[in-house]
């Protein structure tokens, strides 16, 4: 018994040796004597020791801070900008064979697409425009990233440094357009009650005793306004006799008597 004792020693040592445990989200490519086999996983992987390699490669979706990179626009503004890649591993083969590190490929080939793309729009289409930048920029990264197996899910830009005198001539910009569209909003204003004015003056020309309602609204105004104030109406028939002219008729008769 105990002569078979060092071989179910070995025995043991060469299975734990052999097995490898992936998890769900995790793949093992496998290299026989340099050559790829397959990628295996997830679960157990039995291996061949001193044999068989295995690198294991996550699925996962990596989140890839890219670092402020100077741009020039097409317009010639000096700015600084910075992006987030989300990107994942659809095949392991090629991520291992192909690259010899996908993380570090994928964000110096981001860096160089953020100057590019940016430096080929003005400084108005990147601010307003940033989903058509961030396709823009997926689309490429994901073209680029294809041969090694990496998937380029998403490109968002997330901050725009201005420089300072940007900003204020921006900030003017900004309150010029807000004053001119409370100058066209006024002006609209006052087309609007100039029209209504007209109408209400052709409306008082139709029919004159309209004045009369409005001149005893008026006066119930200002004696809400002013307790103080006594007021007398006169009738608006009376005022508007005596601010018409006399009739042709009494002249004559004067100059008769005369």
């Amino acid at each position: 018994m105990y002569t078979f004792l060092p071989l179910l020693v070995i025995a043991l040592v060469l299975v734990f040796a052999s097995l490898r445990v992936l998890n769900e989200y995790e793949r093992g490519v496998i290299f026989r004597l340099g050559r790829v086999i397959r990628a295996k996983g997830p679960g157990i992987i039995l291996l061949i020791p001193w044999i068989d390699r295995m690198v294991r490669v996550s699925l996962r979706v990596v989140t890839m801070d890219v670092p402020n990179q100077d741009v020039i626009t097409r317009d010639n503004v000096s700015m600084k900008v910075n992006a987030v890649v989300y990107f994942r591993i659809v095949d392991p083969v090629k991520a291992v064979v192909e690259v010899e590190d996908y993380i570090l490929a994928t964000s110096q080939l981001a860096q160089t697409t953020l100057r590019s793309v940016c430096g080929g729009v003005e400084m108005d289409e990147l601010l307003s425009h940033r989903d058509k930048v961030n396709s823009q920029l997926q689309a490429i990264l994901d073209q680029h990233t294809d041969p090694w197996g990496v998937k380029v899910t998403t490109v968002e830009v997330k901050y725009i440094d201005l420089p300072q005198e940007m900003q204020r001539a921006m900030a003017k910009q900004a309150e010029a357009e807000r004053e001119r569209r409370a100058k066209v909003i006024n002006a609209e204003g006052e087309f609007q009650a100039a029209a209504r004015l007209t109408e209400a003056a052709a409306i008082i020309g139709k029919h004159p005793e309209a004045i009369q309602l409005r001149y005893l609204q008026t006066m119930r105004e200002i004696a809400a306004e002013s307790k103080a104030s006594t007021l007398i109406p006169v009738p608006v028939d009376l005022l508007r006799l005596l601010s018409s002219p006399a009739p042709a008729g009494n002249d004559q008769k004067k100059e008769e008597k005369e």
